[in-house]
């Protein structure tokens, strides 16, 4: 349920009924993006939903009152009709400008990632990647510098001014993780590790959450659900290719998310052509597909020399790869009314 106030509504008749919603047993949650205050009424309601539809009604200042029948209450359109746009350190996703996130699957070392940000800002990108902490399939594959590779990143930005987009992995490390990333990664294994979600659900910084590999649209609508239920409501949707019966490439594109994610919530959407294709051959076609149907940037992994990449080599773009996919997405992005 949503409560809709009417735009001269007062303060003290706004908080009477954030009151009212606690003094039935449920909880307020206000959207502080638009200009008439709407209030999410977060609990179960069941039985009880015309009812209450009727008595919030009666209070001075409520414009209307409407149910969501969606779960995912605070991604909803309903809830927030507008397109929200993230702040990410000053790069705004969900705006005109599509974003492009660029850099190493790991960070190796200081030069090496302090060499490739020069390299992916002067082709464009507006933000740098890189992972300090790795999830991996096998146990015996390299797992990261860990806090080393943060303060390596850290210094990336330092020189060129990128914001820094790095994942984490476990609760115990976001705090730690928060001090140097502008931006925190979800990656696709913990999409429905829920106490990691709550994490930095509690954190004031954008998160970045990538969809599971066998997980639904709705599910991840529900992820992001509960980071936003904590207080954060700075979350960007990353699609990154599901497990389907296809072999052909590493993970199999969804490129229908892009839209109907676009009409089913107000949270921007990207997508990581790198790891839904595994095959550097075919990442740049999937970013010219994404930006064309709507999305509002890639992540796209760019290393000087794949061949040597400590993990994700063969889907890495060299330096002149990103430069020359660089000038396509432009053309694509002028072509539905983006700028990149």
């Amino acid at each position: 349920m949503i409560i809709i106030m009417q735009t001269q509504a007062a303060p003290d008749q706004v908080q009477a009924v954030e009151d009212e919603i606690i003094r039935i047993g449920m909880k307020p949650f206000m959207n502080p993006g638009v200009e008439r205050k709407v209030i999410a009424v977060l609990g179960a309601i069941d039985a009880k939903k015309a009812d209450l539809v009727e008595h919030f009604y009666s209070f001075p200042g409520v414009e209307r009152v409407d149910l969501i029948s969606h779960l995912w209450k605070l991604a909803s359109r309903e809830y927030h009709p507008q397109d929200s746009v993230i702040d990410a350190s000053g790069v705004l996703v969900g705006g005109v400008q599509a974003v492009v996130v660029a850099g190493p699957c790991s960070v190796e070392s200081e030069a090496q990632i302090i060499d490739i940000a020069f390299k992916v800002k002067e082709s464009g990108a507006t933000m740098l990647r890189g992972g300090a902490f790795k999830p991996r399939t096998s146990p015996y594959a390299f797992q990261g510098l860990g806090e080393e590779g943060l303060k390596m990143l850290a210094k990336a930005r330092e020189e060129t001014g990128l914001p820094i987009v790095t994942e984490v992995m476990d609760t115990t490390d976001v705090d730690l993780i928060a001090e140097y990333a502008d931006v925190m990664q979800i990656g696709t294994r913990n999409m429905q590790n829920y106490s990691l979600l709550k994490k930095v659900g509690s954190i004031r910084k954008p998160v970045l959450l990538k969809r599971g590999l066998g997980c639904k649209i709705r599910d991840l609508l529900m992820s992001a659900e509960y980071i936003i239920s904590e207080g954060n409501q700075d979350v960007i949707l990353c699609e990154r290719g599901i497990t389907t019966f296809e072999d052909a490439t590493r993970n199999t594109t969804d490129i229908n998310a892009i839209p109907v994610l676009k009409l089913w919530t107000h949270l921007p959407i990207m997508l990581d052509p790198s790891h839904a294709t595994g095959d550097w051959r075919y990442v740049g076609s999937v970013a010219k597909a994404a930006i064309a149907a709507g999305a509002d940037g890639v992540l796209l992994e760019v290393h000087q020399d794949p061949r040597h990449a400590l993990s994700d080599g063969p889907q890495s773009l060299r330096p002149e790869q990103f430069t020359e996919l660089m000038g396509q997405l432009r053309r694509v992005a002028e072509a539905v009314d983006r700028t990149i």
